[in-house]
C-alpha cells in the first residue's frame, strides 16, 4: 500500500486516491471488476421474472442465468468464468465444479498457484451446495466443512494461507453491488446480455460470500492453528516509554530458531498484516509484521515518517534477542514499508542481513513534494493513517471531497499553505512538510542521506515499475547507493507495473491502454523471499536477477540485465530544442545537431488565470491517440530507421529566461507509432530553483538565461520500432494538483494570486537538450 503516491485520474483527469481495505480486501476487488468479456451480442433477453427490483435481489436470476447458458443464438459465446457464475446461479453447482477445476487445468503451475485461491470461495460453496437435497438451494454447514477439509485443509502451508484471506467475504458490499445492479434496470422489460451476465455474475459472489460468511472463518482459524504458533498481541518496547504492536507466526514443528521476515507498516489492517505474517512463516521464516507508532495496541502518537528509522531499528534488537531468533532478519515490503525498510537500514543494526524494498517512498522526493513542488494528490494520506489506530477509511474515501477541495484551492487564488482552511478540517501534517520546502535536516533525517548510503553493505533488492507514482524514490536509493558506494550488493528489477503492480503476485495484462508482454509476468512476494533464501540461506540467486539491473524491454518480450545504469544506457543520444518546425507547424523539431545560436522559442503564461491548466504529465492513459491540446511547446524527432532500445533515465539541460525569479517546469517523453498514436515513456516535475541542489534554493535572475539541468525523471525500458519518433513537450506547471509557483521568490506556499503580477515570459533556447538513454545495439545510426 502506498505511503505517498499517485493515482489514475477520475473523469476530469484529476489523480484520485484508492486505498486497500483492512476487511475482505481481496474480495472485495474481484466484485468491483467485471468479468472478463466474451464477443459482443446485441440482442436484449426478456425478463424471466417482474423487473421491478424485488426484496430478494436474487429473484428471477436462476432461469435468467439458464437462458444464459442455452442461448438461442449459437454465435453467442461464454469465458469460462462466465459459465461457472451461471452454473452456480441456475442451480448447476456439480457442474460449476468440475469447470472451476477444468479452467485451473489450463492453467500452468505458477499461474495456477496465483489463481486458484481467487476461485475457493466458489468452489466450497458449489460442492457443499451440491450435497442439498434436490432442488434445494441451502448450504449446511457440515457440508461446508467437508468441502473446506477437502480444498483448502489438504493444501500446503503457504498455498493454504493465500487461500484463507478469499474466504473473508464482506457479504454486505456483496449484496449492496446486486441491488445496486438489479436497481439499474427496474422497469426494462428486457435486459441486454452484457449487463445480464454481470447481474448474474454479482449474484454468484452474494451465494459464495453468504455461506463463506456463516462458515469460513471458524474454519480458517482452526487450520491456522493447526499449521502455526501465532501471536497477534506481541508488543515490543522501542525506547522513550513507547511500545508497538506485532503479529508473529512461526510454523508449527520448526526449528526453534529461524531467521525472521520481518515487515513495518503504518497500515494498520489486521487480517491483512496477520495474513502476511502466515506467509513468510509457511515460507520458513519467524514471521512479522510490526504496527507503527501509536498504531493499533501501540502506545505512543503517530507520526509518519518520523520514527521509523529508530523504531525499526528498535524492533530488530528486539527480535535478534528472542529465543525464537536465530539472529537474523529480513526486512520486506512496499510503499511506506519499503520507506521504512531503508530507514531500518540507515541504522546499520548487524542483525539485519538484507531488505528488499519495493516502491520505496522516500519522504520528501516524490511526495508530499517531487524535486520541490509540494502535490496534492494525497493530501487526504495523513488523515488515514493518523486520525485512529487503525485506517480513517470513512475520511480518505471523500472523493469528492478531496476533488472538490483541489479545484477550490485553485480557483481561489489563495496561498497553497491556506488549502486546509478552504477544507475547514486542519490537516497538521502538511503544515508541519510545508516547514521545508528544501530537502533540508528534518526529511534528510528519515532514510539515508549522502554519504550515510557508503555504510549500507547489506544486499539490497529494489522492485519497482516504469509507471510506480513512486519510482522517483526508488530509483534515487538505487543511485546514491551505486554513488557512494560503488560496488555496493544492490539488484533492481523493473518492468510495465505501476505501484501497486510491482507489489503483486500477479501483474495487470492491460496496463492503461498498454499492452503489457507477457514475459512481464513475475510474482513479487515469490521473489522476494527467494532473496531471502538465497541472502539468508544460501539457496541460489533468482533466476531473473542475472545482473544488478534486470529490466524488462517493452515492445520486445523481453528481459535486459546490465551491470549498471550506465551499462544499460551505453549509447546516449542528445536532441535539441530546435525551433524549427514540421510541415504543418504544430511541432518544432528534436534534432541531433545543435541549432544556431541565440535562437529560441517563447512562452507567455498568466499565472492569475485560474480557468486555464497546464503542464499535464501523468500517464493515464500511457498509449492514446493524439497529446492534449495545450500550451506547452512539442518537439518531434526524426523517424527511427530501425529498433531503437531506450533503457534508463532520460535527462537534460534547459536554457531559459524568464522575467520572474523562479517557475515550476514539465517534461514530457513519449513515442509516437508509426500509425500516430503516443506512448508515454517517462516525465519530470521540478522546481527551477532547486534545478541543482534539492537542499538549497537559487533564484533566478529575471532577464538572464539560466541553465537548469535535470535529471531526478523516472525510468523506462522500450524497444522503439521502425518508423516511430520521440515527442517531447515542455511546459510551465500550473494546476490544481500543484503549487501555483509565481516566480517571486518568496516560499511559494504563501504566494497568491495576488503575486501574479504580469504574465510570465518564458525563452527556451534551442541549445536546450534531452538526453536519452539508449542500449547499444549494434545495427547502425537510429536515425538517419
Amino acid at each position: 500500500m502506498a505511503a505517498a503516491q499517485r493515482h489514475p485520474p477520475d473523469q476530469q483527469g484529476r489523480p484520485v486516491a484508492i486505498a486497500r481495505r483492512s476487511s475482505a480486501w481481496l474480495c472485495a476487488l474481484l466484485l468491483a471488476l467485471p468479468a472478463l468479456s466474451a464477443a459482443a451480442h446485441a440482442d436484449p433477453l426478456a425478463w424471466p421474472a417482474a423487473a421491478d427490483a424485488p426484496a430478494n435481489p436474487e429473484d428471477g436470476l436462476a432461469p435468467l442465468a439458464q437462458a444464459l447458458l442455452d442461448p438461442s443464438d449459437p454465435a453467442a459465446t461464454l469465458t469460462p468464468p462466465q459459465r461457472i457464475h451461471l452454473l452456480i446461479v441456475a442451480g448447476r453447482p456439480a457442474q460449476a465444479v468440475t469447470e472451476i477445476d477444468a479452467l485451473l487445468a489450463t492453467l500452468d503451475a505458477p499461474e495456477r498457484a496465483a489463481r486458484a485461491p481467487r476461485w475457493a470461495p466458489f468452489m466450497l460453496y458449489a460442492r457443499a451446495r451440491a450435497q442439498a437435497p434436490a432442488g434445494g438451494d441451502a448450504v449446511a454447514g457440515a457440508a461446508y466443512a467437508a468441502a473446506f477439509q477437502a480444498r483448502v485443509a489438504t493444501l500446503d502451508d503457504l498455498a493454504a494461507v493465500q487461500t484463507h484471506p478469499w474466504l473473508s467475504a464482506d457479504l454486505a458490499a456483496a449484496n449492496t453491488r446486486l441491488r445496486e445492479a438489479r436497481a439499474m434496470h427496474a422497469g426494462a422489460a428486457t435486459i441486454g446480455r452484457d449487463d445480464a451476465l454481470e447481474l448474474v455474475r454479482q449474484a454468484a459472489f452474494v451465494q459464495a460470500y453468504r455461506a463463506a460468511d456463516a462458515y469460513a472463518p471458524a474454519l480458517v482459524r482452526a487450520d491456522e492453528r493447526r499449521r502455526f504458533v501465532i501471536d497477534d498481541a506481541v508488543l515490543i518496547p522501542v525506547g522513550e516509554g513507547v511500545t508497538l504492536s506485532a503479529h508473529l507466526a512461526r510454523r508449527r514443528g520448526a526449528e526453534p530458531r529461524l531467521p525472521t521476515a520481518m515487515l513495518f507498516t503504518i497500515y494498520t489492517q489486521p487480517a491483512r498484516n496477520r495474513s502476511q505474517a502466515l506467509q513468510a512463516a509457511a515460507r520458513g521464516y519467524a514471521g512479522i509484521v510490526v504496527d507503527a507508532r501509536g498504531k493499533r495496541l501501540g502506545t505512543g502518537t503517530a507520526a509518519p515518517y518520523e520514527t521509523e528509522g529508530r523504531d525499526a531499528h528498535a524492533v530488530i534488537d528486539w527480535i535478534s534477542r528472542q529465543p525464537w531468533s536465530d539472529g537474523r532478519v529480513g526486512i520486506y515490503g512496499g510503499s511506506y514499508s519499503g520507506f521504512a525498510a531503508w530507514a531500518a537500514a540507515g541504522h546499520r543494526h548487524p542483525a539485519l542481513k538484507t531488505i528488499v524494498p519495493y516502491v520505496a517512498a522516500i519522504p520528501g522526493l516524490g511526495l508530499p513534494m517531487e524535486n520541490n513542488v509540494f502535490l496534492s494528490a494525497n493530501y487526504a494520506w495523513p488523515f488515514y493513517v493518523a486520525n485512529t489506530r487503525l485506517l480513517d477509511d470513512a475520511t480518505y474515501d471523500q472523493h469528492e471531497r478531496w476533488s472538490h477541495l483541489a479545484d477550490a484551492w485553485y480557483t481561489s487564488g489563495r496561498p497553497y499553505r491556506d488549502i486546509d482552511q478552504i477544507d475547514g478540517t486542519p490537516n497538521p501534517w502538511l503544515q508541519r512538510w510545508l516547514r521545508h520546502p528544501d530537502y533540508d535536516a528534518y526529511w534528510q533525517d528519515m532514510v539515508p542521506y549522502g554519504a550515510q548510503f557508503a555504510e549500507i553493505a547489506i544486499p539490497v533488492l529494489s522492485i519497482t515499475g516504469y509507471y510506480d507514482d513512486g519510482q522517483i524514490s526508488a530509483l534515487q536509493y538505487l543511485k546514491e547507493h551505486y554513488r557512494h558506494r560503488p560496488n555496493a550488493d544492490h539488484t533492481l528489477l523493473i518492468g510495465p507495473y505501476d505501484h501497486f503492480g510491482a507489489q503483486s503476485a500477479t501483474k495487470a495484462l492491460e496496463l492503461r491502454g498498454y499492452t503489457v508482454d507477457p514475459v512481464a509476468q513475475f510474482d513479487t512476494p515469490a521473489i522476494t523471499f527467494q532473496w531471502l533464501d538465497h541472502v539468508l540461506r544460501g539457496a541460489p540467486r533468482p533466476a531473473l536477477l542475472a545482473d544488478r539491473i534486470n529490466y524488462q524491454l517493452m515492445g520486445a518480450n523481453q528481459w535486459g540485465h546490465a551491470p549498471s545504469l550506465d551499462a544499460a544506457a551505453d549509447a546516449p543520444m542528445t536532441l535539441y530544442l530546435s525551433t524549427s518546425t514540421d510541415g504543418d507547424g504544430t511541432r518544432h523539431r528534436l534534432s541531433q545537431t545543435l541549432p544556431a545560436a541565440g535562437t529560441f522559442l517563447s512562452q507567455q503564461v498568466d499565472l492569475a488565470d485560474r480557468s486555464t491548466r497546464q503542464g499535464a504529465y501523468y500517464p493515464s492513459p500511457i498509449v492514446r491517440d493524439a497529446l492534449e491540446p495545450g500550451p506547452g511547446l512539442v518537439f518531434a524527432s526524426a523517424p527511427f530507421a530501425q529498433p531503437v532500445d531506450i533503457v534508463g533515465t532520460f535527462s537534460g539541460v534547459l536554457n531559459l529566461r524568464i522575467n520572474k525569479r523562479d517557475v515550476d517546469l514539465s517534461v514530457v517523453l513519449h513515442e509516437q507509432l508509426a500509425d500516430g498514436r503516443l506512448m508515454q515513456l517517462s516525465y519530470f516535475v521540478g522546481r527551477a530553483s532547486h534545478a541543482r541542489d534539492m537542499t538549497t534554493r537559487t533564484l533566478l535572475v529575471p532577464g538572464d538565461w539560466t541553465e537548469v539541468p535535470f535529471e531526478r525523471t523516472r525510468m523506462t525500458a522500450r524497444r522503439t520500432a521502425p518508423g516511430s519518433r520521440l515527442v517531447v513537450v515542455v511546459d510551465v506547471l500550473k494546476d490544481p494538483m500543484h503549487q501555483v509557483n509565481h516566480g517571486t521568490g518568496r516560499d511559494v506556499s504563501d504566494e497568491s494570486v495576488a503575486d501574479a503580477g504580469e504574465p510570465l515570459r518564458i525563452d527556451w533556447r534551442s541549445d536546450s537538450l534531452i538526453r536519452i538513454p539508449v542500449h547499444s545495439t549494434g545495427e547502425g545510426p537510429a536515425m538517419p
